[in-house]
């Protein structure tokens, strides 16, 4: 079996329009020289020949500005040969012409290989405007609103925004007055196609010439830069890709495709949509909306605050730091009420949203990440738990910083008070009142512990705003919800197959999401007894889990070496990211709402955008053995790390590195993937004279500051809302030889 026909080579762009035809299209007149003199020399009498008469109607026409008769009178005054016109038939012209063409290629799309069904189909969205625009040139009106209705449906998903503006186009003076018709008009809309689709369709269009090929030809010719690829450097079941992923090399990043600078649109992802592209959805990055009554209470008790203490010199008020700040006014990118519903507002709810804008006015700020190539003073509190004999599997801080509970293999959880005052109960008790607690109820290993929600009380007198709950996972298969009041278990979830590796509460309380061994994530809200929904695709345990701020959206990292996004109402993927060359252990969501990030078991993080879908960058220092938590600064500036090469990490998430899609065999070849590599202090400065550890050899350069405990994995890492880093690790010393 011979190869496709010659053509260009890997990553050759081929366009379709100007210069010589490409490969496979024939040129664009291909009428005989004799055929194309559109007026015959009269013959011997003085009587004027018909097309002489129609010459003198059209300059007529269009000295008087008549451009639609003189276009319909040209059309229809083409020459003749042996009677017959030199054009298509009438019946091969205006939308039926174009609606032949359009069915051909939807047609041939349909019944293609599913293997190249992906990037023919790339091509009916520009094939459907540009037919309708050159309806719309050639003064077609009745048939350009045929051929627009008859195929509306399939694109408005994908590319609403702009079929909304293409619908009210009518007339040729419409295009020079519509922005999306000149933005389609004045560029080539540009498709990657790889080697073996695009000759398909090139061989495909020449044996269908005289039934809509020659029209296809001709727009693609004119309106669209194809640009061929090889597709063993791009395909993802290539066996290039394949053994370039397994080496832990990059991928390589998608080509931009479409209109230079215009974004058509994406589908909305308010439901479950199994068609909708999922790296192509439109997200809802925006905030939470507050209801009206609670933004009202909130102002009224900021200006009672506000007149009990007075802002110092130079600082602003309470009110202000609101309103230009914190207020979250209803936006087209954030989350409806409707989608995520959340109780009603309480006095307590009012009372957190005060500390919060007290804290967010009052913190250490971290807007600029380096000044003068030092980096800022982060401050680190580190809790070491002592004779604990490698019994504790996680460890959580509370919001209001009062509390730390621990999980411990020996199936009960343990909660201190951090600054060593009593817990007392609500419930009457023979003991006598404790610095800590014991919870038991669980028949398994705990795997994860979780607070809800909480602040720093700012008012004594007014209703409680520390935490009141705390969720535990186990490997018995059940979460468990405990009253930080009574100290009792309230709940017990019953829903996973499995252990459950992970949990995490909302971001205002009342739903929560867990992950566990039997491959799903589940989403429960506190007052029903079975999950929400259930979140299914990850092929291996799904180890890690985390909303986004705006509670629309949430995280699962897997042994399978992925991330997913998943909606939380409507339960489909939204995004994939894949580039872990290990399994992924921890995930946080920027306060921002705009980056990811993911770490894995060997020491790797991944800094994902989520509007694009695509990596931001790399960044690399921590040992092997695994990175179990991530944090981000208020500002969504700095991220802190921590695991089990007893370490906490600072690193910079604004700065730019220079990544290479080729693998770094070496240091030099690492430094071009990723900046600069040093071995850093915990100063972030590098460190002359030290003889590098296998574990500090390869620190990237974004780095601020290294933390080295002594025999002390860390298994929680978290930024206060004052900026202030809480560190959590249990002393486990070298076994002595």
């Amino acid at each position: 079996m011979s190869g496709p026909p010659p053509g260009p080579g890997p990553n050759r762009a081929m366009s379709v329009g100007n210069g010589p035809p490409s490969a496979g299209l024939p040129p664009h007149n291909s009428m005989p020289p004799q055929q194309q003199n559109s007026v015959p020399p009269p013959s011997g009498g003085s009587v004027p020949q018909t097309q002489n008469l129609n010459q003198i109607v059209l300059e007529y026409l269009s000295k008087k500005g008549y451009v639609r008769t003189e276009a319909m009178l040209r059309r229809e005054s083409e020459p003749q040969v042996n009677g017959s016109s030199l054009v298509a038939s009438s019946a091969d012209q205006g939308g039926p012409k174009y609606m032949k063409a359009f069915d051909l290629l939807r047609k041939y799309t349909d019944d293609i290989l599913d293997v190249y069904k992906p990037e023919l189909r790339k091509l009916l969205w520009p094939v459907y405007v540009y037919s309708y625009l050159d309806l719309i040139k050639e003064y077609f009106t009745k048939d350009a609103e045929s051929f627009f209705a008859n195929f509306r449906s399939q694109f408005e998903r994908d590319h609403g925004d702009d079929v909304r503006a293409l619908s009210a186009l009518r007339l040729p003076t419409h295009l020079t007055d519509s922005r999306i018709a000149k933005v389609y008009l004045e560029s080539k809309y540009r498709i990657t196609l790889t080697m073996m689709p695009f000759y398909n369709l090139i061989q495909f269009l020449e044996s269908k010439m005289f039934d809509g090929g020659q029209i296809l030809m001709d727009l693609l010719r004119a309106h669209l830069h194809i640009v061929t690829v090889d597709r063993t450097a791009t395909a993802e079941k290539s066996i290039a890709a394949i053994l370039a992923s397994g080496q832990g090399d990059d991928e390589l990043p998608a080509e931009d495709e479409g209109i230079p600078g215009h974004n058509p649109g994406h589908p909305l992802t308010q439901r479950h949509d199994p068609d909708a592209e999922a790296s192509r959805i439109r997200l809802n990055l925006g905030p939470y909306p507050q209801d009206q009554d609670m933004q009202d209470d909130v102002r009224a008790s900021l200006q009672d605050e506000d007149a009990k203490n007075p802002p110092r010199p130079g600082q602003s008020s309470l009110v202000d730091e609101y309103e230009q700040r914190i207020k979250r006014e209803p936006t087209d990118d954030g989350p409806s009420r409707d989608i995520v519903p959340l109780p009603p507002s309480m006095a307590r709810d009012v009372s957190m949203e005060v500390q919060k804008v007290v804290e967010h006015r009052d913190r250490y700020r971290l807007e600029t990440t380096r000044t003068g190539g030092v980096g800022p003073g982060v401050s680190v509190t580190m809790y070491t738990f002592h004779n604990t004999f490698d019994s504790i599997n996680c460890i959580d801080f509370s919001g209001d910083n009062k509390l730390v509970a621990a999980g411990m293999a020996e199936s009960y959880i343990r909660v201190w008070s951090m600054d060593g005052s009593e817990l007392t109960s609500t419930a009457a008790e023979a003991t006598q009142p404790s610095s800590s607690r014991r919870l038991v109820g669980h028949s398994g290993p705990i795997f994860a512990v979780a607070f809800s929600p909480s602040t720093a009380n700012p008012d004594p007198t007014g209703p409680s705003t520390s935490s009141q709950f705390l969720l535990s996972a186990s490997e018995d298969k059940t979460v468990r919800l405990w009253s930080l009041d009574m100290w009792q278990c309230l709940v017990a979830y019953r829903g996973h197959d499995n252990p459950i590796w992970d949990l995490q509460w909302g971001p205002y309380g009342h739903y929560f999401l867990t992950g566990s061994n039997d491959r799903t994530a589940r989403l429960w809200a506190t007052d029903h007894i079975e999950p929400l929904r259930i979140y299914v695709g990850h092929e291996n345990d799904v180890d890690c889990v985390t909303f986004h701020p705006n509670n629309l959206y949430l995280f699962t990292g897997s042994c399978d070496r992925t991330v997913r996004m998943w909606h939380i109402s409507g339960g489909n993927c939204l995004r994939l990211f894949t580039g872990h060359t290990g399994s992924v252990t921890a995930i946080a969501c920027s306060p921002d709402g705009k980056t990811v990030a993911s770490a894995d078991d060997v020491g790797n993080i991944i800094l994902w955008t989520l509007d694009t879908g695509r990596r931001k960058k790399r960044m690399r220092g921590h040992g092997k053995g695994g990175i179990w938590s991530l944090s981000w600064s208020v500002e969504s500036t700095v991220l802190v790390s921590a695991g089990a090469d007893q370490t906490v990490r600072v690193w910079d998430a604004v700065q730019e590195t220079n990544e290479s899609a080729s693998k770094a065999s070496d240091a030099t070849a690492a430094a071009k993937a990723d900046g600069a590599l040093t071995t850093k202090g915990a100063s972030g400065a590098p460190v002359s004279g030290v003889k590098k550890s296998a574990k500090e050899t390869g620190v990237s350069a974004d780095q601020i500051s290294a933390f080295q405990t002594k025999d002390s994995p860390i298994y929680k890492v978290q930024f206060t809302r004052m900026n202030l880093v809480l560190a959590g690790g249990a002393y486990l010393p070298k076994p002595v030889r």
